[in-house]
């Protein structure tokens, strides 16, 4: 359904110095207009027909340059990638018939209502909502009561509820969602992941991007992305099963103390703040519990709590994201 071999593009901001795109970049040359040279090491991928397939990743790892490719927003620098079988620069007008796309950010006209904006879309696509009205009946008679509301009033979830209705109106088989749930309450949140599994019943493949972590586990295969490069791909199940270090979870009566005493522990592997405590990896069996509560009471600390827990798809990403470097 999706395939991408070697797919790069990049951004280069002589302001900030940084590289911003998908792929990573070999070489620099002085120019101005050109400032990375070479091809680089694109990413590559398979997304099968009927699944959902997450692309996990922090703002600015490349996601949205993905998506405006796969869609054929933009030109890829170098690789390919195809879309049921089209090419995304040669068959791009084919693509665009049969892929709905949601961008991250609100896209439709603010100054026309619930109704006239799926009207416009449904005749964009030569179709109308009587015609594939049974697509979308689940979604849409969450919204139908504002039908006459401008989309610009609309609540974010009201928002999110009928972008996708008009992402879905022409009867796509690829869905292409942007950060959909960016900004949207946790209610909405989980109804939306609820129509994106009805959807994927109904035979719809789906990508779909997101800064949060915990929505990994409602894809069934993920892509874990950094600075335009993929950590790994896999199911999430597999991914958290591959974690190989102990972990722990540690509090004190001083957190930013403890982090800082933690990193300067040459056994300690690694040690990331994760909501109200400490995630701290271990890989040498010689640091146990007990001896980590030892060496932070030496270090001045009171109300320790140290307990073994499982991984997540954040600890995961922590782990793979860092190795290879000597950050802590």
């Amino acid at each position: 359904m999706i395939e991408v071999k070697n797919l790069y593009k990049n951004y280069y901001s002589e302001k900030s110095g940084k590289f911003a795109g998908i792929g990573n970049p070999k070489l620099r040359d002085g120019s101005n207009s050109v400032p990375l040279q070479g091809l680089g090491v694109g990413v590559s991928f398979s997304v099968p027909k009927g699944e959902i397939f997450g692309i996990i990743g922090p703002d600015g790892a490349g996601k949205t340059t993905l998506f405006r490719i796969l869609t054929t927003l933009i030109l890829p620098k170098s690789g390919t990638a195809t879309v049921n079988g089209f090419d995304v620069v040669k068959d791009y007008k084919k693509i665009r018939e049969c892929v709905g796309y949601m961008p991250g950010r609100f896209s439709l006209y603010q100054d026309l209502t619930v109704e006239e904006n799926l009207e416009f879309f449904a005749t964009v696509f030569n179709t109308t909502i009587e015609e594939n009205y049974d697509l979308i009946k689940d979604i849409y008679i969450q919204i139908e009561p504002f039908k006459k509301r401008r989309a610009g009033k609309l609540s974010g979830g009201m928002k999110q509820k009928l972008a996708l209705s008009c992402a879905l109106i022409h009867k796509p088989t690829v869905l292409f969602l942007d950060e959909p749930t960016t900004g949207v309450d946790p209610v909405s949140r989980k109804e939306f992941w609820g129509m994106l599994q009805k959807l994927r019943a109904q035979g719809i493949t789906i990508l779909v991007s997101t800064p949060y972590m915990d929505e990994a586990s409602l894809c069934d295969r993920i892509a874990l992305i950094q600075n335009g490069q993929f950590l790994k791909i896999d199911s999430p199940e597999n991914i958290v099963n591959q974690y190989a270090d102990k972990l722990w979870a540690a509090k004190s009566n001083n957190m930013h103390k403890l982090l800082e005493d933690l990193r300067n522990n040459s056994l300690v592997k690694s040690s990331f703040a994760f909501g109200d405590s400490v995630h701290v990896s271990v890989d040498n069996e010689q640091l146990t519990i007990d001896g980590l509560t030892e060496y932070l009471v030496n270090n001045k600390h009171k109300r320790i709590e140290i307990h073994p827990i499982e991984p997540t798809i954040e600890d995961c990403f922590m782990e793979l994201s860092n190795s290879g470097t000597n950050s802590k």
